[in-house]
């Protein structure tokens, strides 16, 4: 007897992230693990985990208002510590309750027109969390047909730009219930081939929080099950310094 074919509706999904991302390919590849020169501008994109409660009137780079309460300070302030001959310039545009869509319709002017060297993504949790409280229809496949789409056009505008996805991840405490699951985990998994055929690099934040649980209860990585905490904005900033080495 002839095995169970795979899944149509994953077949068809791989195959759209692939034609999305496929004219674009060769200068994905170059980009990634591309290092980050001197003056080189680094930029993080997403929701309110990126944007941290900064100050959206303070726009300039390297600005500590600007940059939030999170792993993007984190990660800015080790940045420009420790290289600061170089002349880094360090952006922070996520926005609180964005989604996919939402990026897209403000992509050209809160990232192509900074021309990161090095761009920054996390989105995810409000594509399912705003689908569970009714206010959005977004599916598996518009999350990752979409996503695949931004990366298309910013390797299309910036062929050199380094990509860096970052994994969506939720703590099973505060508003993250059964009712996430098993439609959070596919999501996780679409985000995981959108990066793998733009040839981004791949930040897993899930398995980093999954190995937290050894040691702390949920609530102490992030009170509400997505928001992390000082201890979670922590973990992010090294785990992301660890994987991209910028």
């Amino acid at each position: 007897m002839k095995s169970k074919p795979e899944s149509p509706n994953l077949s068809r999904r791989d195959w759209m992230c692939s034609a999305v991302l496929m004219s674009v390919a060769p200068q994905a590849a170059r980009a990634a693990q591309r290092p980050l020169l001197p003056a080189g501008v680094v930029l993080f994109q997403g929701d309110s985990i990126t944007d941290a409660h900064r100050d959206r009137e303070r726009t300039a780079a390297n600005d500590s208002a600007g940059m939030g309460r999170g792993y993007p300070l984190l990660i800015a302030s080790h940045l420009l510590g420790s290289r600061a001959r170089d002349g880094l310039r360090v952006y922070n545009r996520g926005i609180s309750g964005n989604k996919v869509p939402d990026l897209d319709a403000r992509w050209q002017a809160d990232t192509l027109n900074l021309r990161p060297d090095l761009l920054s993504i996390l989105v995810g949790v409000n594509d399912i969390w705003h689908k569970l409280g009714g206010s959005y229809n977004g599916t598996v496949e518009s999350y990752e047909k979409g996503f695949a789409a931004l990366l298309a056009r910013t390797h299309k505008a910036m062929p050199y730009t380094r990509i860096v996805v970052c994994e969506p991840f939720v703590l099973r405490c505060g508003a993250v219930t059964d009712a996430w699951f098993p439609e959070f985990d596919l999501r996780r998994a679409a985000a995981k081939r959108v990066a793998q055929a733009a040839a981004a690099d791949w930040v897993p934040f899930q398995s980093m929080f999954d190995e937290g649980l050894k040691h702390a209860e949920p609530a102490f990585w992030a009170a509400d099950g997505v928001h992390p905490t000082l201890a979670g904005h922590a973990l992010m900033a090294k785990t992301w310094l660890d994987v991209v080495k910028p």
